[in-house]
C-alpha cells in the first residue's frame, strides 16, 4: 500500500497514478460526506468530483499538520457548504417555532439502518441539512457553523431544531410505514 507521504508528493508532481490512488483510497469515505449534505445521488457525486478537483489544486498547501484524511474531510465539508451557499437555501425560522420544536424533538434514530437515515436526512431541506451536518456530524459549535455559513448563531440553532424536528416526523412516518408492511 502506497504511504500518505508517497501520495500526497506524486500528486504535488501531477502523477496521473497517484492521483488515482489517491481518489480510490478517499473517494468512498467522502462520498459519504457528500451524501450527508446533497439532496440526491446526482448532487453528491457533484460535490465528490468539485472535492477532489480541490484537492488535487490544493495538495500542495498540506502542510503535514494533523491527518491527512482530515485535510480532505475539511475540504470535503467546505466544498459542500460552498455548494449550498451560493444556492442561498438557509431558511429563517421564528423563535415560537423553535421552542414548539425543541419541545417535541425526541430521539428515534437507533432504531433505523443508516441507509435509512441517510435518505432522511436527504429529505431535509439543504439548509437545515446543512446545519444539521455540520452539528451533528462533523461536530461544529454554532458559532462555527455562524461563522462558515455567514448566518447568526441563532439562525444556526434554530436550522438544527427545525431539522431535528422534521427528522422525528419523517422516521416515526418511516417505522409506521414499515410496520404495516408484513
Amino acid at each position: 500500500m502506497i504511504s500518505d507521504t508517497d501520495l500526497i508528493e506524486g500528486c504535488q508532481r501531477e502523477d496521473r497514478k497517484m492521483q488515482q490512488q489517491l481518489y480510490q483510497r478517499f473517494a468512498p469515505k467522502m462520498y459519504g460526506v457528500c451524501l450527508r449534505y446533497a439532496g440526491n445521488i446526482e448532487e453528491a457525486e457533484d460535490i465528490l468530483q468539485e472535492g477532489f478537483i480541490k484537492v488535487f489544486r490544493k495538495i500542495g498547501s498540506f502542510r503535514g499538520e494533523g491527518s491527512f484524511e482530515g485535510w480532505i474531510r475539511r475540504i470535503f465539508v467546505n466544498t459542500a457548504i460552498e455548494h449550498f451557499r451560493r444556492k442561498s437555501y438557509l431558511q429563517p425560522i421564528t423563535e415560537r417555532e423553535e421552542t414548539t420544536v425543541e419541545n417535541k424533538y425526541l430521539s428515534v434514530l437507533d432504531s433505523l439502518a443508516e441507509k435509512d437515515i441517510i435518505n432522511l436526512v436527504q429529505q431535509l431541506s439543504p439548509g437545515y441539512r446543512t446545519v444539521f451536518n455540520m452539528y451533528v456530524i462533523e461536530g461544529y459549535t454554532h458559532k462555527q457553523i455562524a461563522e462558515m455559513l455567514g448566518i447568526s448563531e441563532g439562525t444556526s440553532k434554530s436550522q438544527l431544531s427545525r431539522a431535528k424536528s422534521i427528522l422525528q416526523e419523517l422516521v416515526q412516518k418511516h417505522i409506521e410505514k414499515h410496520k404495516r408492511v408484513p
